[in-house]
């Protein structure tokens, strides 16, 4: 990545409009002014060396890298780094050949290797403290590796989300909301899902302090401010914020849950200084008998449940983390003090009611009794501090078993309204788990948001939640009096071209695939969709057209070869068609409608034990594909 210097003004990609909600104000310049833009992290270095230099020891500072071996935290001695996932029966070899990355995933059947692919790395996520995870790039699209190093187990094994059979292997999409919390802001193609133009390495200053081309401007022309007598205003320093607005630029990334966008706001558009509550709401699950469940990146949502910070009003993450100094240099009396600071003896407060023999076996340390280390139920292989602070942690760890779903909290806003947290539990139902309570839920509070001004923002709400339920004629009866153009959401487009396919209509179908497209040219599993459409209608010169656009903007899209395939063998073409059936075969062996589509080819080309093969292989992976089990009858008769 190339980094100017001395650039004081990026590409207006960055100059977004951040708004204001209801009139909100700042005294601070960058906050709402809609010319302040970012400058990057070496520009700040200009005149805060000593910062940037501690800064980027950091875990945020190595938050993003390249694949580097020098980034690499990992142990790829062959006793270490091989990783087999028996649910999809696939083996993953990370190795280096000279100083590029690559991931061997391969398949064995007795003494044969009868899959291999190799896929090179290009970035190395996390700072080698907790994990590395990888991504690769594909022409701008990024895609997340299906296996992970955990440091602390010192252990290699798939990636988080990818066990138990959900992994997607090469095809997870790392998408705006993840590379946003993960690294710097990314330019991205805003007409994608996951397409970026350019990548940075790291969090940098401007993430907790706001773009800083007022600040820049102003030091270079305006008499400089004595912040020992008073603020700078040019920029957000957060020590100056209130605690309500520290903590909201930390939860921003360190409050992991359902985020839901607020209408006409993106992942960029929070700023230092706002609430959070202004861009996105975010929501977590909350159990009975979960005391002592806890994410990765709950730390906000935990210690908003302490009575510390419930009683104190004035606890915030800066009270006891340093964000320029990384944990490995801060000392533990830093911790210590911040506890001690409300919880002095000396001052006639609460001294530790234990015994002076227990206390001396943890070293009088407040932070390894109230604190404990707790692993995570969504990061295998990880341990975190909680930052639920409890006078008997351990009592509370007692209750092990989830008994019940208790319904979404939100933790930035106490107030948020009906339809906000409607789009929680609908994001909860297609991220986490695909119960139908969570969609009634959601369908009861869309009914409780009755005014006129949500009411015309609701279509694509219901529309969106009887497409999960499979109700297709219902969520048409939504989009009566819409037509593709008055629609500016793509997946409320999609969604819509997918009722009226599943309703076996491609004819209504066709204008709200392309629709999706016209607003996301770049989402290629949309592209294919509306390429499959047009192709049911006959119009294969438009329909090659998008598949060729597909893999040419992602040669490995699996859906896209195994869609030129079938087209090609439609057209006679056998020669293209089992050449585009084999890349996506290399790409994807257990591709259920690319198995059916070789069966096929290989049974007009009078190859029946390729063919008879290829359809065993089909039902050993999806067993309850009656057509191919009907298909392999017919075949063994022959």
């Amino acid at each position: 990545m190339v980094i100017a210097l001395f650039a004081i003004t990026l590409p207006a990609f960055f100059c977004r409009n951040v708004g204001t909600n209801k009139g909100e104000t700042s005294l601070w310049k960058n906050v709402y002014d809609t010319s302040a833009h970012y400058v990057g992290m070496q520009t700040c270095r200009m005149c805060h060396e000593s910062v940037y230099q501690t800064f980027i020891q950091t875990g945020m500072g190595q938050s993003f890298g390249l694949a580097a071996k020098e980034k690499s935290a990992a142990d790829f001695s062959p006793a270490h780094a091989l990783v087999y996932d028996s649910a999809l029966d696939f083996y993953y070899k990370p190795y280096w050949d000279r100083d590029s990355f690559y991931i061997m995933e391969f398949r064995v059947e007795g003494t044969d290797t009868v899959h291999k692919r190799i896929q090179q790395v290009n970035y190395i996520v996390g700072s080698g403290q907790h994990t590395n995870s990888h991504i690769f790039n594909t022409n701008g699209y990024l895609y997340q590796a299906p296996i992970t190093f955990y440091t602390q187990k010192h252990r290699w094994d798939l990636a988080p989300g990818f066990e138990k059979g959900a992994s997607t292997r090469f095809q997870r999409l790392i998408e705006l909301e993840c590379m946003s919390c993960h690294n710097g802001y990314p330019q991205f193609v805003t007409n994608s899902e996951n397409k970026y133009i350019e990548i940075k390495t790291g969090i940098d200053c401007e993430r907790c302090h706001g773009p800083g081309s007022i600040h820049v401007h102003d030091r270079q022309t305006v008499v400089p401010v004595d912040t020992s007598k008073g603020p700078d205003y040019s920029i957000v320093n957060p020590r100056r914020l209130s605690t309500e607005l520290q903590n909201n630029i930390c939860q921003r990334c360190h409050l992991q849950g359902i985020a839901v966008l607020n209408d006409g706001k993106t992942f960029y558009d929070f700023r230092p200084g706002m609430k959070l509550s202004e861009v996105m709401n975010v929501f977590m699950p909350e159990y009975k008998g979960a005391q002592d469940k806890m994410i990765m990146a709950s730390h906000v949502e935990r210690m908003k449940k302490s009575r510390c910070f419930l009683e104190s009003g004035k606890m915030s993450c800066v009270n006891c983390h340093n964000p320029h100094v990384s944990v490995k240099f801060t000392a533990h009396t830093q911790y210590l003090d911040a506890c001690q600071s409300c919880h002095d003896k000396k001052q006639g407060k609460h001294e530790c009611s234990e015994t002076p023999e227990l206390r001396a076996t943890k070293n009088n340390d407040c932070i390894t009794c109230h604190m404990p280390r707790n692993g995570s139920i969504d990061i295998p292989h990880v341990a975190v501090t909680d930052h639920y602070i409890r006078k008997r942690p351990v009592a509370d760890t007692m209750a092990k078993k989830i008994t019940a779903f208790l319904g979404l909290k939100c933790f930035n806003n106490d107030k948020p309204d009906a339809i906000t947290i409607a789009r929680g539990y609908m994001e909860f139902y297609e991220r986490y788990a695909q119960s139908r309570e969570l969609l009634d839920s959601a369908l009861l509070y869309l009914s409780k948001q009755v005014d006129d001004e949500w009411n015309k923002k609701q279509n694509r709400d219901y529309i969106r939640v009887y497409y999960l339920l499979k109700e297709y004629k219902t969520e048409l009866s939504h989009a009566e009096k819409l037509k593709p153009e008055d629609v500016s959401d793509a997946w409320t487009a999609y969604r819509l071209g997918e009722a009226y396919m599943e309703l076996q209509q491609p004819d209504n179908a066709l204008p709200w695939y392309r629709r999706s497209v016209e607003i996301w040219k770049y989402s290629l599993d949309f592209q294919n969709k509306y390429a499959v459409c047009l192709l049911a209608h006959g119009r294969q010169e438009e329909g090659l057209e998008v598949l060729q656009f597909v893999v040419g903007e992602n040669p490995s899209n699996v859906s896209a070869n195994t869609n030129l395939g079938n087209f090609y063998m439609q057209q006679g073409n056998s020669g293209l068609a089992f050449e585009y059936m084999m890349r996506a075969d290399r790409l994807d062996p257990d591709n259920e409608q690319n198995l059916t589509n070789l069966a096929v080819w290989y049974h007009n080309n009078n190859k029946p034990e390729l063919a008879k093969k290829c359809l065993e292989h089909l039902v050993k992976k999806h067993p309850g594909n009656e057509k191919a089990k009907a298909m392999l009858i017919d075949l063994e008769r022959q």
